[in-house]
């Protein structure tokens, strides 16, 4: 029986197999869906696969940097505890050394890893470990100069909160004191120029509607909405940012006092924009035993 690419999806939907797994396992019992999932339980395969539809929202952030290009992966796991892991910890570590040299998240995931895609390599580590995994995220950045930055280091390279600055000029040393600013304050983009302008508009809308209540004439509320949105920027933007390490420089001045041009930045936090849904097991036994 011809194994179609549908089959494939299908059984990996079902199972969170691998590709290849997915495909040899319909081959092997000759395209029954049913057969195959059994064919990957006895495998050691659907064991993992059993797992995939648990929350990971722990792990790490790993960065790497070669030449003038850096990237930040982050690896998912279900508790911290895994984070700590010395297997995971070597497991990320050579996720990331894949990374630097893939273009993105995709091809990562696709990329040979000792023999194995990187995809194959942390379904086997979800078998060996217990716990749901996953590549969740990669960023990548290029400069003149590229400065990496972990927050709360696990090990070497990874930890919590991984940062990227890439500049032009200056030198290792100011990129990591402007690293540490962006772990420590979390801006939201470079400069003005280069946020969402939806994300802008929405600040705007609140800060006039806030003024009106005020009851002020509008040329009053005009003024006050410009210094409203300056004052927004400030707190939003890097290069407006007051510097952490010197409160009385703006992050853009004290880079132009280095003699640095600030290219760009990646922040990267584990578990950011996840949704844990805490289950209360005495709640459910309470009211199971009720019913």
């Amino acid at each position: 029986m011809a194994i179609t690419a549908s089959m494939v999806k299908e059984l990996r939907d079902s199972t969170g197999a691998g590709m290849m797994d997915a495909k040899k396992a319909l081959t092997e019992t000759n395209g029954d869906i049913n057969a195959a999932v059994d064919w990957l339980r006895t495998k050691g395969l659907a064991k993992a696969a059993k797992k995939s539809d648990r929350t990971a929202a722990e792990g790490l952030v790993a960065v790497s940097v070669e030449g003038g290009r850096g990237v930040a992966v982050e690896v998912n796991s279900e508790t911290d505890f895994v984070g700590k892991n010395a297997d995971f910890q070597k497991m990320v570590a050579g996720i990331a050394a894949v990374a630097v040299k893939t273009a993105d998240l995709d091809a990562l995931k696709a990329a040979d890893m000792g023999g194995k895609t990187v995809e194959q390599t942390v379904m086997d580590a979800v078998a060996v470990i217990g716990e749901n995994m996953s590549v969740r995220r990669m960023f990548s950045i290029e400069g003149e100069l590229v400065v990496s930055y972990v927050h709360n280091a696990a090990a070497p390279g990874m930890g919590k909160i991984g940062v990227l600055v890439a500049m032009t000029g200056g030198d290792e040393a100011f990129g990591k004191q402007v690293a540490m600013h962006i772990a420590a304050v979390n801006p939201a983009s470079l400069s003005e120029e280069d946020l969402d302008p939806a994300v802008v508009e929405k600040e705007k809308q609140v800060q006039i509607d806030i003024a009106k209540e005020s009851g002020k004439p509008d040329a009053v509320i005009e003024k006050m909405i410009v210094g409203r949105m300056q004052k927004y920027m400030s707190e939003v933007t890097l290069l407006n940012q007051s510097f952490v390490v010197n409160p009385d420089l703006t992050v853009g001045a004290a880079a132009k006092e280095a003699g640095v041009t600030i290219t760009g930045f990646v922040r990267l936090e584990v578990g950011d924009g996840i949704e844990v849904v805490k289950e209360d097991f005495a709640a459910e036994v309470a009211k199971a035993a009720k019913g």
